[in-house]
């Protein structure tokens, strides 16, 4: 039953990894990424929905990003939420038919401010690992109240939580440091 419990942190686990990952994509490194947009939402017509949605993203070359909507009456609306989103810090420009973006090189500050949040995200990945090992441990607990599990159960829980988390901690660290030779390479 306890062994149970403990497995079942493994897929929670690998889900919070995974999307930290993929959040990992949205970084800006200096070079052109469809996942740059990932987030870009569009409010088209009442309805918000993803810049994925409603057009194909592209990169062309290492500096920039072209954007081409399926309908051309949305391009100002794409354009304009584009231009709006701060964090992107890109200056869209649109030729009727397309959008492009240029990528402009990275500053040093820059590059700096990439990593403080890399450093956020990793902090904020390793929370989530935490709460599903405290989560996990309370489970435990209650199954020792009411008699389910021993004293020794809890003990052994504990270790093996502590295994998988230094196990998933192993794993950010390699992505963080993966991640800050991108950012940081000129």
């Amino acid at each position: 039953m306890v062994r149970t419990v403990v497995e079942s942190a493994t897929p929670k686990m690998e889900k919070a990894v995974e999307h930290f990952a993929e959040d990992l994509k949205s970084l800006r490194t200096g070079r052109a990424s469809v996942a740059l947009l990932d987030g870009v939402m569009i409010d088209y017509y009442g309805a918000t929905q993803p810049l994925k949605a409603m057009a194909s993203v592209n990169t062309p070359d290492a500096r920039s990003i072209t954007v081409t909507p399926w309908d051309k009456a949305a391009l100002s609306t794409i354009e304009k939420a584009l231009r709006e989103n701060q964090s992107l810090g890109l200056n869209p420009s649109n030729d009727g038919n397309l959008i492009r973006m240029a990528i402009p090189a990275m500053t040093e500050d820059r590059r700096r401010e990439v990593v403080k949040t890399l450093g956020q995200k990793v902090e904020g990945c390793r929370v989530v690992l935490r709460n599903i090992r405290h989560d996990v441990l309370n489970e435990i607990k209650r199954l020792e109240k009411s008699k389910e599990a021993t004293s020794d159960d809890v003990k052994f829980a504990e270790a093996e939580l502590n295994k998988k988390i230094d196990q998933f901690q192993k794993r950010i660290d390699e992505l963080e440091a993966a991640k800050t030779r991108e950012i940081m390479e000129v």
